[in-house]
């Protein structure tokens, strides 16, 4: 007792818990992942939730790509679930889309797209899983955002965020965002929950998430396939509220702080604002909204602010948003079909061969 009181103690100091996810089987026992792990079946995904950034990024195929090949202009892409992939095999991502072009650079690399995607729909958790991505060393960011991901409620609601309190705490202070570090959303590890008894969950998620790597190894699954699906509605409500928010939308009602820390941190490594592809309804009240997600009044008014701050603090951005058509989306007014991943792989991948062969890197005469 006094042994297993002592290693707890010991444990709460030293809090080894990054040290312990960094240490993994994957990319030299059993092949890398294509995604960060996420999966709310694990028996049927191989795959699982967990919080512990170093655990997942060890996982991912960026990780086991280090030291950075030198013939490589890696490109990142962070977003929600459509850019993860959800319902989508690893092979038919929009990185996979991309890798599958082949694109090279003025000084002879191949441009090599990873997708650190991640489901929930947040600015903050984007910023997050940015922040740790930063050290794999990309040559280009491709951030894809939605209008659900800016609301300021929306921030500190992905588990991966209330699960991240410090790192959160730190984004928050060093780029001054507009959040309370100490919202009780966040949650903050007390003493005991430092110790191996307060993180026993997380160090068997670890533990876990090797073992299904093993079965990832043998059968490729990395998410469990639904026999059928609901698809997004095409009959809306005659609903125009969105959250707390009133026509007309101001800047103010959206991050775009969250934006701009982006920005600072990614420093000189050309970032691109991607505004994703939306369902657009042809049924009922849709001309009141164009989908269930989005009333017309709000959405028409975030694309003005986005491009305008666009625009004002020159960012380079992409507008994609009716770039899909409507029957390539499944479930939601975001995911999108494997048809709608290759149509929509066709932009990035001309703004990227366009930037690349005309200057070897991206220019600011692009619109």
């Amino acid at each position: 007792m006094l042994l297993f009181l002592t290693a707890n103690l010991m444990f709460a100091e030293a809090y080894p818990l990054n040290t312990i996810g960094k240490m993994s089987i994957y990319g030299w026992l059993v092949p890398a992942r294509q995604r960060l792990p996420y999966g709310d079946d694990p028996s049927k995904a191989y795959n699982l939730n967990l919080y512990q950034l170093e655990a997942m990024f060890a996982s991912h195929e960026v990780a086991a790509a280090m030291p950075k090949p030198k013939d490589e202009y890696r490109v990142i892409l962070i977003g929600d679930s459509s850019i993860w992939g959800y319902l989508l095999k690893p092979s038919e991502t929009l990185a996979a889309y991309i890798n599958y072009a082949q694109l090279g650079t003025k000084d002879g690399r191949i441009v090599r797209a990873y997708n650190l995607g991640y489901p929930t729909v947040s600015l903050m958790k984007d910023l997050l899983i940015l922040s740790y991505a930063i050290q794999y060393q990309p040559d280009m960011i491709l951030w894809f955002v939605t209008l659900e991901g800016f609301p300021y409620t929306k921030q500190l609601s992905s588990p991966i965020v209330q699960n991240n309190a410090e790192e959160v705490r730190w984004l928050i202070r060093k780029y001054g965002l507009n959040f309370n570090e100490r919202d009780p959303q966040l949650h903050y590890l007390n003493y005991w929950e430092k110790t191996i008894i307060g993180q026993r969950r997380e160090l068997a998620n670890i533990i876990r998430l090797q073992l299904y790597g093993i079965m990832w190894a043998a059968t490729g699954i990395d998410q469990a396939y639904p026999q059928q699906i609901t698809l997004r509605a095409e009959d809306l409500e005659a609903d125009i509220s969105y959250y707390d928010l009133k026509p007309p939308l101001k800047p103010e009602d959206l991050s775009f702080d969250v934006i701009q820390a982006g920005m600072e941190m990614a420093g000189n490594i050309p970032l691109i604002i991607v505004n994703e592809p939306i369902f657009i309804s042809g049924g009922k009240n849709s001309q009141i909204r164009y989908n269930a997600m989005y009333p017309r009044w709000v959405y028409d008014d975030y694309r003005k602010l986005l491009f305008q701050e666009c625009e004002r603090r020159s960012w380079h951005c992409l507008d994609l948003w009716d770039a899909i058509p409507s029957d390539e989306f499944t479930n939601t007014a975001i995911h999108i079909t494997p048809q709608g991943s290759a149509e929509l792989a066709v932009v990035p991948l001309r703004f990227l061969q366009l930037s690349l062969q005309l200057t070897g890197k991206l220019s600011d005469d692009l619109p």
